[in-house]
């Protein structure tokens, strides 16, 4: 039988197939918020009270707070969790309001800490959605200042309602791992392996504490986690938009898991914040679902993540009208290498012209001088007189006159050690200890510096205007570490730098209406939901032709919608035609972006190449809009690929999933090293199409349909084919 804390329903509302419990614990006036599939609610209500009357538990505030000078939290927490410190227990629930704005409903929950101090967690959830927005806002009625060490977007308590006691054996971790040229692994792991089992005392804090350091929010970790729940087939998932250090926390004291997140507190992420009278301040957005596994689904995990990315949908529908039916790219640095001149271009544009490419973009080196690379020159941003003799307007003039849109690259918010405004300019740079922040080739602007802000509004939305480019890849290429000055403490100037280089994202697009933005990081280390919901498309990564493209592009399915992942299709002369079925393929996984050897190539090999951007555009409704099934079955390798991977996309209405019509799919496999299989089996699950309409496959191998099953026939190693399906 369990003891401690029993907590009873408070209120619970009912959003789409989502319903959050909020749960009063009397003992201590506490209220934990629990999160469930409306499809369980049954089952749980038949039996709420004998579930938790075997279960131990402590009580787990849904806000997470701790104010300097309070207590730090016991049971050895300090180092390894800031959670349920004396700030959390001197809350007490004071009240919870519940609004409807139009289609939007929103629970704002606060809570009181006897000293002026208010606390008010805000759930949202709008009508059509499959994921919830939360935030936390501290608002100082004190007549002295308050400073924060650590507070919340979210937390999720009671994680398994389901099971009894402290659920053995039933829950799995999911996260989400990222480096450089291999984004989006998806790492899962059992509760035991992490040794998060309460204890025989139910006394120790058991914590895994993880998330990101610095400017680039997706290097190391996605900022995503997940907890499920495999015996009753329930996963609690959740993302943070948010462009600063950030953590997420899984935490156990007791019977019941709670899931947290949002800015990296003070002993993760060095960060103190504080609040004057009078004053108030509002977490980064997480973002939250809940769901039941579902054979329409495929894996639940899966499932959970693209309810999450769905949450995209409203702004990439607001995006510039020519994005709505996802035109191709030529991007120019794979052709080039960061030598771009009008020479060259010219070139380019004459062997690419006329083949349905709609944007061609400049990429970085249009600015550089005589012997100095264009990472250590970016900065200045003064176009080059050797490579463009009649200027970057004769370039953007001559590619909207081959029938593209013309777009160019800055590197924004870093710049370059070469470059004068690096060694002349230090007084718009970032500071940390007082002196300028400084790392092998870069420094950085000071992107809450109003002078810095007039710098870059010259150079940068000048010259977009000046030269009229309707396209900006912004790219950003180190990152600053643990923060800078200008700020209560180091993570709180990461912060305030951050939410400044957004805010001039938005001044871009309000000075230039309609233009398209790219969201590039050395590749993918920006591939968030904040950065994601002011871009039209992110640089997927900067694997540009490497034979793991199509298993980062596929993995990525579950971080950001595939429309906005841009992925490489870099062509060399020296392809065989079954080398450029695999990298075109690999684009159907997302955003086609052409680039490579395209002056020198034969007609054999632009047939291939056409043939796919047919298929591509035929593709392309489901690429917009759909849902995804991953069939992995690679060995433990990213780099060195074995075995074969399928990725099936189903067209669905706008925004919903496994909803409305689904007039069309596709399916994409790739067959990798290794023993080639006889045939690969692929099941199309419920509501995809079975008539096969279209294939793109430069080689032999060949598909069918027999009933529910797509078999592909492979013929060789490293090949790849795509069936589209009506």
């Amino acid at each position: 039988m369990g003891n401690g804390i029993k907590p009873s329903v408070y209120s619970h509302f009912t959003l789409g197939d989502m319903a959050a419990y909020y749960m009063l614990e009397k003992e201590d006036n506490q209220i934990e918020l629990l999160l469930i599939p409306t499809q369980k609610e049954k089952e749980l209500n038949e039996k709420f009270d004998a579930l938790f009357d075997s279960k131990r538990l402590h009580g787990d505030s849904l806000i997470q707070v701790k104010l300097l000078d309070d207590i730090y939290p016991g049971a050895y927490g300090p180092g390894t969790s800031m959670r349920n410190s004396g700030t959390v227990d001197e809350c007490r629930f004071e009240k919870q309001v519940h609004k409807t704005e139009g289609t939007k409903e929103i629970i704002e929950t606060w809570l009181e800490d006897g000293r002026g101090h208010h606390f008010v967690h805000i759930l949202t959830w709008t009508k059509g959605e499959y994921a919830l927005g939360s935030t936390t806002t501290i608002i100082n009625n004190d007549d002295a200042p308050t400073t924060l060490e650590l507070l919340t977007s979210f937390s999720i308590g009671l994680i398994s309602p389901f099971e009894e006691a402290d659920a053995s054996e039933c829950l799995k971790l999911h996260r989400i791992r990222s480096k450089w040229s291999q984004e989006g692994r998806l790492v899962t792991e059992s509760a035991e392996d992490l040794q998060l089992e309460p204890s025989w005392a139910y006394w120790q804090v058991n914590s895994a504490r993880y998330g990101q350091i610095g400017s680039m929010p997706v290097k190391g970790y996605f900022p995503f986690g997940a907890v499920e729940d495999t015996k009753a087939g329930v996963v609690w998932a959740a993302q943070l938009a948010i462009e600063c250090s950030w953590q997420m926390e899984f935490y156990r004291r007791d019977d019941g898991m709670a899931f947290s997140g949002g800015l990296a507190d003070r002993e993760f992420g060095q960060w103190m914040k504080t609040i004057k009278p009078g004053e108030s301040f509002t977490t980064p957005e997480a973002i939250l679902t809940v769901c039941c596994s579902d054979e329409r689904a495929g894996s639940t995990v899966d499932y959970a993540c693209q309810r999450l990315t769905q949450y995209a949908q409203k702004y990439v529908n607001k995006a510039p009208e020519s994005e709505q039916h996802l035109p191709i790219l030529f991007n120019e640095y794979c052709t080039t290498w960061g030598l771009p001149s009008h020479e060259n271009i010219k070139g380019i544009l004459e062997a690419v012209k006329g083949k349905g490419l709609e944007y061609f973009v400049v990429d970085c080196g249009w600015f550089v001088e005589e012997g100095v690379h264009w990472s250590r020159s970016m900065g200045d941003y003064v176009p080059s007189d050797r490579l463009f003799p009649e200027g970057l307007g004769a370039v953007s003039e001559d590619i909207r006159k081959a029938g593209m849109k013309p777009g160019i690259w800055f590197e924004i918010d870093n710049v370059g050690r070469d470059s004068h405004v690096y060694s002349e300019r230090e007084d718009l740079m970032l500071h940390r200890d007082g002196k300028v922040l400084t790392t092998k080739e870069r420094r950085f602007f000071d992107m809450c510096n109003p002078d810095a802000i007039a710098y870059l509004t010259d150079k940068v939305i000048g010259q977009l205007k000046k030269y009229n480019f309707e396209y900006m890849k912004m790219d950003y290429n180190d990152t600053i570490g643990i923060g800078c000055d200008g700020a209560e403490s180091l993570g709180e100037g990461l912060r305030r730098d951050r939410e400044a280089s957004v805010n001039f994202v938005r001044k871009v697009k309000e000075e230039i209406p309609g233009i398209i933005l790219e969201n590039c990081a050395s590749g993918g280390h920006k591939l968030e939901p904040l950065m994601m919901s002011e871009c039209s498309m992110a640089s997927f990564s900067d694997a540009h032709e490497c034979e793991e493209i199509p298993v980062i592009a596929a993995s990525l399915h579950r971080s950001i919608l595939p429309r906005q992942s841009q992925i490489w299709a870099v062509i060399r002369k020296t392809d065989s035609v079954k080398r450029i079925g695999y990298t075109v393929a690999n684009t159907f996984l997302g955003r086609m972006c052409f680039s490579g050897d395209v002056t020198e190539l034969s007609a054999k090999q632009w047939k291939a190449i056409e043939d796919g951007m047919a298929f591509y555009k035929k593709a392309a409704p489901a690429i917009r809009d759909g849902y995804s099934y991953i069939e992995s079955h690679k060995g433990s390798s990213d780099r060195h690929l074995t075995g074969w991977q399928a990725v099936i996309r189903v067209q669905s209405e706008e925004g919903k999933l496994y909803e409305g019509k689904h007039e069309s799919a596709f399916v994409t496999a790739h067959i990798f090293h290794g023993e080639v299989p006889e045939k690969l089996v692929i099941d199309l699950p419920e509501g995809c199409p079975n008539t096969i309409a279209e294939v793109y496959a430069p080689t032999a191998i060949t598909a069918k349909v027999e009933g529910r099953q797509l078999i592909i026939t492979p013929s060789e190693e490293m090949e790849a084919i795509s069936v589209l399906l009506k």
